[in-house]
C-alpha cells in the first residue's frame, strides 16, 4: 500500500487518507498518553511526607561512604592465620575461579600491618588505627561478611549505591525520598558531601535519581561558605525583586505543568522554591561556629576549614532539621601501595568524627531514628600488591558497620575464612543490605517500585533478603 498522499487531492480526501493510513499511529500516540505515569503529587507537594508500608524503626540515614575500598584486614577483620602465612603463596584451592583487578592472584600473602584489641562489653575486635570508633563498639553492629559483584571502583560504587553496576538507576537516597518524602521544606531531602583526595569514581551516579523524577536527586553541598554556588543574590537584586521574579516564573511553570503533566516541570518549580528558601536556611545550617566548643572538639571540626569532621557535624545538623538522607563520600582508601601511611592518614582524618557522630546523635536522642552506615565499595586482597605495602580490590569479603535506627547494637555478624578471602557465615550481599535498610525505614523492598520502560524497577532488582540478625 502506498502510504504517501498523492499531490493535488482535496482536503477532504487528504483527511480520509490520513485517518485511514495513519490510524494505527494515532492509536499508538493515544495509548502512549494513556499509559504514561502521571505525576503522583502536585508540584507544591512533590516532597510531601508519605506513609511507609509498615511502622518504621528509622526515618533518617547518614551514610559514611569510605570510597576506594578500606582494608577490612587492617581495620575490623583480624586474621592471625594471615599473619602466620605472611610471604607464602595462597593455596591453589582458594584461588579457583578468582579474578583480581590488577594483581596476579598467585601473589603472596601479606600479613595485617596493625594490631587489634577487644573493646566494649561486646568484645568487638577493632584495629589500633580506630581508637575513637572502638569507644562506640557497644552501639554498633559490625558486619564482617559483606560481599559485592564488582571489583572496579566505578561499577562497585554504583552497585553499592543504586543496586546495579550500570549507570542510570536511582540511588538509594533517591528511593528513600521517593518513598518517604521530606520533613523539611527549607533544605533538600537528600544532601551529599565529598572530601578526601578526589571525588568518588562513580561520580554523580552515586546520588542521582535515575528514572525517578529528578527532585529526588542528591544535592551536593560544599563544606564551607554557600553550600551550593550562586545561592547568594548578585549585586542589585534584593529579596523583594527576587520574590517577584520567582512568583512570575513559577506561575508560567505551573501553567505548563497543568498542560503537560511532566514531573520534571514539578522538579523545576521545586528547585526554584527550594533555592529561595535556602537563602535563609542555609547560612544558619552551615555556621558550625554556633556549636559549643566541646562539640567542635569532640568532632575535631574547625569552622571555615572544610574537612570530613565538619561534614559529619553538618550531617547531624541536617537530620536535626528534617533532612531525610545525608551521604558523606571520603574518596581516599585505594591503597594499592603505601598501605601503612595511607590507612594511618585516612583513619586520622575520619575516625574521631565518625565516633563523635554516633555519640552526638545518641546524646540528643536522634540515634534511635537515624541509621548510621560506614563502609566502602569493597575490601582489599589478602595478597600483596606494590612490594610489601599494598593490597588490590577485593569484593568477596569486606566489613561494614551500622548503628542506630533499629540496628541491633553490640553485635558482630558474619565471618570470613582464615585469610579474609571469602565469606563463610552469614553472607550479606549488597542487595541484602539495601533490603534491610529499607525494612528499617518502613518498606517492603519488593513493593517499593517505579514503572519504567514497561517494567517495575526496585532498588534490590530481583534480589535481596532482610538480614533479621541485624534487627534490634
Amino acid at each position: 500500500m502506498n502510504n504517501h498522499q498523492p499531490s493535488g487531492i482535496s482536503p477532504a480526501i487528504a483527511r480520509r487518507w490520513f485517518l485511514r493510513d495513519c490510524g494505527v499511529g494515532l492509536g499508538a500516540l493515544a495509548l502512549g498518553q494513556l499509559t504514561q505515569p502521571k505525576p503522583a503529587v502536585a508540584a507544591s507537594d512533590a516532597m510531601a511526607v508519605r506513609p511507609s508500608h509498615h511502622p518504621a524503626r528509622a526515618k533518617n540515614v547518614i551514610y559514611l561512604f569510605m570510597a576506594g575500598g578500606p582494608s577490612h584486614l587492617e581495620l575490623f577483620d583480624n586474621k592471625p592465620a594471615l599473619a602466620e602465612r605472611d610471604g607464602q603463596l595462597p593455596p591453589p584451592s582458594l584461588l579457583e575461579g578468582y579474578r583480581a583487578a590488577f594483581i596476579n592472584p598467585n601473589s603472596r600473602f601479606l600479613g595485617p600491618k596493625f594490631k587489634f584489641a577487644r573493646h566494649g562489653e561486646c568484645g568487638a575486635e577493632v584495629s589500633e588505627l580506630l581508637p575513637y570508633t572502638a569507644q562506640v563498639a557497644d552501639d554498633m553492629a559490625i558486619v564482617k561478611s559483606m560481599a559485592s559483584d564488582a571489583f572496579n571502583h566505578a561499577p562497585a560504587q554504583i552497585l553499592m549505591n543504586t543496586g546495579a553496576q550500570q549507570f542510570g538507576r536511582p540511588s538509594m537516597g533517591a528511593w528513600v525520598t521517593y518513598g518517604l518524602g521530606s520533613e523539611t521544606r527549607d533544605l533538600p531531602a537528600f544532601v551529599v558531601f565529598s572530601s578526601g583526595s578526589k571525588g568518588p569514581s562513580g561520580g554523580n551516579s552515586n546520588w542521582g535519581s535515575g528514572f525517578l523524577p529528578t527532585v529526588h536527586s542528591g544535592v551536593q553541598f560544599r563544606g564551607a561558605g554557600d553550600p551550593v554556588l550562586y545561592l547568594s543574590n548578585p549585586p542589585g537584586v534584593d529579596d523583594s525583586l527576587q520574590a517577584d521574579s520567582l512568583k512570575t516564573i513559577n506561575q508560567l511553570n505551573r501553567l505548563r505543568l497543568d498542560a503537560m503533566g511532566d514531573p520534571e516541570i514539578a522538579t523545576r518549580i521545586n528547585s526554584f522554591e527550594m533555592a529561595f528558601r535556602m537563602q535563609s536556611s542555609a547560612p544558619d545550617l552551615m555556621d558550625i561556629g554556633q556549636e559549643p566548643k566541646h562539640v567542635l572538639e569532640m568532632y575535631g571540626a574547625e569552622p571555615g576549614k572544610p574537612s570530613f569532621a565538619n561534614n559529619c557535624l553538618l550531617a547531624r545538623r541536617l537530620v536535626e532539621r528534617g533532612v531525610r538522607y545525608v551521604q558523606l563520600f571520603h574518596e581516599a582508601w585505594d591503597q594499592h601501595g603505601g598501605l601503612v601511611s595511607g590507612l594511618t592518614k585516612n583513619c586520622k582524618d575520619t575516625d574521631q568524627a565518625c565516633a563523635a557522630l554516633v555519640k552526638d546523635l545518641k546524646q540528643r536522642g536522634l540515634l534511635e531514628d537515624t541509621i548510621v552506615i560506614w563502609g566502602g565499595e569493597f575490601g582489599r586482597t589478602p595478597m600483596v600488591q606494590g612490594g610489601n605495602d599494598g593490597r588490590d580490590h577485593h569484593p568477596n569479603a569486606f566489613t561494614y558497620w551500622l548503628a542506630g535506627g533499629g540496628i541491633k547494637p553490640g553485635v558482630t555478624l558474619g565471618e570470613s575464612d582464615e585469610f579474609g578471602f571469602n565469606t563463610v557465615a552469614d553472607k550479606v550481599h549488597v542487595h541484602d543490605l539495601h533490603a534491610t535498610l529499607l525494612h528499617l525505614l518502613g518498606f517492603d523492598h519488593t513493593r517499593l517500585t517505579y514503572r519504567f520502560q514497561g517494567r517495575d524497577f526496585r532498588l534490590t532488582d530481583v534480589h535481596g533478603q532482610v538480614v533479621e540478625k541485624l534487627l534490634a
